[in-house]
């Protein structure tokens, strides 16, 4: 790589704001604040075999799941990054149950972060990839120094939102509404390179769906043909799809976001309002899917027009390429009017 052609996310950030003559630079040093704590994550997830940074801290988070020692690192170095900066009204993690203020002795600013610190961590002793999830939204409340109120906002209000992916390498992809764009971190010199500018999901790219499928038993019955129909066993598609699962939300959607395909989290017996965090996973990787050409919907419309309720909301998601979550669509809806065995891929991208 010439060094006319590198370009660190720093650069790529002011260079985005030089477009806007009234901006204040408070978003970019968010952004730029969001990549450096990035790289301390990175860091520890590469050492994680050989520090005393696995395991569980004894504590259990509101999700009720057992809290492990990364996590709670992850939580406290994005929160350490953001808080003194005087650009926030407040923040939100998925390992915290109430809105978090920002403390007294800083000042604060116009927008709310929201984020999951370390998404997939439970499978980090098996150096399976695992991510950080991140949204910002502009403060809406009229509190002084911010409320739950600023971080309650739909997906569509979003004014960014990004993922980091530690894994072979550390990848840190970010959307503003203009375009999606992924940074890979060169360690030798700590910043993150601009690889993967103007990502777009391929249409209609790779037939990959992911699901866990050892939950089939427990799915509704919609979402049973519709896996059914992406194996063949209907007689359906064309060519029968093929079944990647990481069990790591960033990891999967990463793939699918690259190649093309579906990722699938259903609503199912167990749980009927879907198990996936709203705020933290599903909207602001639905901002990212749709600026890069794709979809995200909770099988019955689009995830980013859902009102939030509470800060630990869950929702179903489907997630992808826009002909694939289109038809997941038709198989899911109650009042539809095509026979499950007739919708298909072809038919989708047909416009039937």
């Amino acid at each position: 790589m010439s060094s006319k052609s590198v370009v660190t996310i720093e650069r790529h950030i002011i260079e985005a704001e030089r477009q806007f003559p009234e901006a204040t630079g408070a978003f970019s040093s968010i952004l730029y604040d969001v990549a450096f704590a990035a790289k301390m994550i990175a860091r520890e997830v590469r050492r994680a075999g050989l520090a005393d940074v696995l395991g569980y801290t004894g504590e259990v988070n509101v999700q009720g799941e057992e809290v492990k020692k990364l996590d709670e690192f992850a939580h406290e170095v994005i929160f350490k990054a953001l808080d003194h900066t005087g650009h926030l009204c407040g923040m939100a993690s998925e390992e915290v149950e109430d809105f978090i203020s920002i403390p007294d002795r800083f000042p604060t600013g116009k927008y709310c972060v929201l984020f999951d610190p370390l998404d997939g961590s439970s499978n980090i002793e098996a150096n399976v990839s695992v991510g950080t999830i991140f949204s910002i939204h502009r403060k809406v409340s009229d509190h002084p120094r911010g409320c739950v109120e600023d971080c309650l906002q739909p997906g569509y209000k979003q004014v960014a939102a990004g993922y980091v992916v530690y894994g072979s390498s550390t990848m840190l992809v970010y959307t503003t509404g203009n375009g999606v764009h992924g940074f890979t971190l060169e360690p030798s010199i700590g910043e993150f390179l601009l690889s993967h500018p103007n990502i777009r999901i391929p249409s209609p790219g790779q037939r990959i769906y992911s699901v866990n499928e050892g939950n089939y038993g427990k799915w509704f019955p919609g979402q049973q043909r519709l896996v059914d129909h992406l194996k063949g066993q209907d007689g359906g598609p064309q060519k029968p799809f093929s079944a990647r699962y990481i069990g790591s939300l960033v990891a999967d959607f990463h793939r699918n976001l690259l190649y093309g395909g579906m990722f699938m989290y259903p609503a199912d017996a167990k749980s009927p309002n879907g198990k996936l965090r709203l705020l933290y996973e599903a909207a602001p990787l639905a901002m990212i899917a749709e600026h890069a050409g794709g979809r995200a919907s909770d099988g019955t419309g689009p995830i980013n027009q859902i009102m939030p309720r509470s800060l630990h909301q869950r929702t179903p998601l489907y997630i992808g390429t826009t002909e694939f979550v289109q038809m997941a669509e038709q198989f899911l809806a109650e009042d539809r009017t095509v026979e499950p065995e007739a919708v298909s891929i072809e038919a989708i991208a047909a416009g039937v």
